[in-house]
């Protein structure tokens, strides 16, 4: 069994000792709101250069917390997508309702915060509210190309409009929209326009009129706002002795690129490599060095239970950034629901 500092949680090699102890709060340690708040912290460690992925810390909580912001940003967090579909025609292979539902994932740029959530059932009528609805239109037909390049059997040769894509699904302005949102598709077109919604041969026509509402993904998944949410603890690896020489490298194997490094210093004799640890943060917790029994005893594997690492990839409408806080904001909204329902009942 491993030894170790007891405010960090100990992976063995087939058990983690101590996670009982750092479960909730640590026995003993009375909870203040003023020595939370002084001990959270939040800071940004990477940002994609797309703008759609956020890396950061989330230091000086419980996993409760974390994971409950998690949560809020898969299912809480509103987002517009497509809820209805009105199908004029459809000669393809693909099924209305397949169709249906192809074009109802489809993401959009339209930011949820400048739309109501729907106060009646979306209809087809022209009189849709502004204030809630987004209207496209789909319009495609498959012809044969009058002018195919020489010799070539290739469907995108020899056919006009044979693949259906995003960027042929086009905003449609309801009411003042126009004047509302200048930029126009800029602003509430679809967000990526190579998704490949179906395929079409000539004679085959697709017309269909979408409309889009604020939703949340706890009603339906193609509402949540985030690819992925994950957040995990942060890990530590000490090594308890000079690990040298050929096991310097088979140690290097055992972990993830960029946690051990290989350093070498000719005090140490002829075989002058050491291994050392460069950055643990990057450790994915597979264990691998407990399959060497020269190794195990060399290397502490240990994480800190009130440091997580948390990852949020967007579907582009926001940035991540905006989206924790959305996160923050509703989470926050339903402690203070919460409190004053205890309040009504005491």
């Amino acid at each position: 069994m491993q030894k170790g500092d007891s405010s960090r949680i100990i992976l063995e090699e087939y058990a983690i000792s101590n996670a009982v102890e750092h479960s909730i709060v640590q026995k003993g340690e009375p909870w203040s709101i003023e020595k939370f708040a002084e001990n959270l912290k939040v800071e940004i460690i990477r940002e994609g250069d797309n703008g759609r992925e956020l890396e950061f810390d989330l230091i000086g909580c419980a996993p409760a917390l974390a994971n409950a912001f998690r949560r809020i940003l898969l299912s809480e967090v509103p987002s517009m997508a497509i809820e209805k579909v009105f199908i004029r025609n459809n000669t393809s292979l693909i099924q209305d309702e397949v169709l249906a539902h192809r074009l109802g994932l489809l993401p959009l740029r339209a930011d949820p915060r400048l739309f109501e959530y729907p106060a009646l059932p979306v209809s087809e009528d022209e009189d849709a509210s502004d204030q809630d609805t987004l209207r496209y239109e789909l319009k495609v037909t498959c012809s044969l190309n009058p002018h195919p390049r020489k010799d070539s059997r290739r469907p995108e040769d020899i056919y006009i409009n044979d693949n259906v894509y995003s960027r042929d699904v086009k905003w449609v302005p309801l009411g003042q929209q126009a004047e509302i949102y200048p930029k126009g598709e800029e602003q509430l077109g679809v967000l990526e326009g190579d998704i490949l919604i179906c395929k079409m041969r000539p004679g085959q026509e697709i017309h269909a009129f979408m409309h889009a509402v604020k939703g949340i993904g706890k009603d339906h998944a193609k509402f949540s706002p985030v690819a992925t949410a994950t957040y995990r603890m942060l890990p530590e690896i000490k090594l308890t002795k000079p690990v040298k020489g050929e096991m310097a490298e088979r140690l290097k194997g055992c972990f993830s690129p960029g946690v051990i490094e290989i350093v070498r210093d000719k005090k140490n004799g002829p075989d002058d490599r050491e291994a050392r640890v460069k950055n643990a943060r990057y450790d994915s917790c597979s264990r691998n060095v407990f399959r060497h029994n020269d190794l195990k005893e060399c290397v502490q594997l240990t994480r800190v239970p009130d440091h997580f690492i948390f990852t949020i990839e967007s579907l582009g409408a926001l940035p991540p950034a905006v989206l924790f806080l959305e996160a923050v904001k509703t989470l926050k909204a339903k402690c203070r629901t919460f409190i004053e329902e205890i309040d009504n009942i005491a």
